[in-house]
């Protein structure tokens, strides 16, 4: 990350400081193309983080959010850099540019503009910092949320806590079970590829009403992985923030460059949405309703209950059984079928390459 931020800064030095005057070609071609280095680092990062963190990899993450916050602040609170793009961007439509370029051209400003290049020293400084904190606790939400759904398991302790599951999953569960200590059991976690189809296919509501709890309440459990104040921060942060570039509110300055634009249009369009939204959504929840009524299950319909009958819904209207389905969808059949399409589509192909060590025991690498 260093280096490769240092590689940037240096490109976006030569960008700001050359000595021609500030044309499409020696400005915004080189500011699009800048930074290559950094955006490998980043995207090789920020994917193992995601798919393999480490205590040294969450550390580092917590580490490297405010230190990009900073080299981001660096580049768009460049005034020479701005400069230049603030002179094309006021003769935009006298100079001969596409209307591509003058859209790429009008993208750059105003991302400058809305990271604060129009500000006062002092208020960049401010600006500044808020991004670095707001970069910070980002990382911080995120561990959390991650660390609840490490940390959380229930545990199954006879067959009849596995009525409805697929032998899949039951599968899946015993695996799980077994890493965390508890061999010849079955477990539950929050990971996405067992609590989704635990939701879906139990039998029993108590269980998943117990496991539907847990995953709602990811970083909302108390203790160090709480992110009830990091969120009251976050707000806070982010309306300084929007009221620092002028803006009435966050979510004025997110909209702004979008086909929305303002709040009250997206708002416009939810209220619009919103009453025949509601009566469909009324309409399935009184069809699955009446499937768990003749099941027995008379109690009004929980937000545990939805997936569940729903699947059962899909079952009676269409015959669709996602333990039928899910053979065909394995992962060796995914990836050839990834693969077909890339070589169709963009000529390209692929070879495997048994003898490269990949950075997890199941990761695979393949020359392109």
């Amino acid at each position: 990350f260093a280096p490769a931020m240092a590689l940037h800064l240096a490109e976006i030095e030569r960008i700001a400081n050359n000595p021609q005057p500030a044309d499409f070609d020696n400005t915004i071609v080189p500011l699009e193309l800048a930074g290559k280095p950094l955006r490998k680092v980043q995207a090789l990062f920020w994917h193992r983080a995601g798919t393999d963190s480490t205590p040294a990899i969450q550390a580092l993450e917590r580490e490297i959010g405010p230190e990009l916050a900073r080299h981001q602040s660096a580049i768009f609170m460049n005034d020479a850099l701005f400069a230049r793009i603030d002179a094309l961007h006021d003769k935009r439509t006298e100079t001969g540019l596409s209307s591509e370029q003058i859209r790429v051209l009008e993208q750059h400003y105003k991302s400058f503009v809305k990271q604060g290049a129009k500000l006062a020293a002092a208020e960049k400084q401010k600006l500044a910092g808020i991004d670095q904190r707001l970069a910070a606790l980002a990382a911080q939400f995120g561990q959390n949320v991650l660390a609840d759904e490490k940390d959380w398991v229930l545990v199954l302790e006879n067959k009849e806590d596995l009525a409805g599951l697929p032998d899949s999953l039951i599968a899946a569960m015993a695996e799980a079970a077994a890493q965390r200590g508890h061999d010849g059991k079955h477990v539950v976690t929050l990971s996405r590829s067992i609590i989704e189809p635990f939701l879906v296919s139990s039998a029993r509501p108590d269980l998943r009403q117990t496991a539907f709890d847990a995953w709602a309440a990811r970083g909302q459990n108390g203790g160090d992985s709480d992110n009830t104040d990091i969120v009251a921060e976050t707000l806070k942060l982010r309306d300084e923030k929007a009221q620092l570039l002028g803006y009435e509110s966050f979510a004025a300055l997110k909209l702004d460059g979008t086909m929305a634009k303002q709040p009250k249009a997206v708002e416009g369009l939810l209220g619009k949405v919103w009453p025949a939204a509601k009566a469909s959504a009324a309409g399935h929840a009184a069809l699955l309703a009446g499937i768990a009524a003749e099941e027995g299950h008379n109690e009004p319909l929980k937000a545990s209950d939805w997936r569940y009958y729903t699947a059962r819904l899909r079952e009676r209207e269409f015959d669709l059984d996602e333990a039928v389905v899910k053979p065909y969808l394995q992962l060796e059949n995914m990836i050839e079928a990834a693969f077909d399409v890339a070589a169709r589509l963009f000529g390209l192909s692929f070879s495997e390459l048994a003898d490269v060590a990949g950075p997890h025991p199941d990761a695979r690498v393949f020359e392109v």
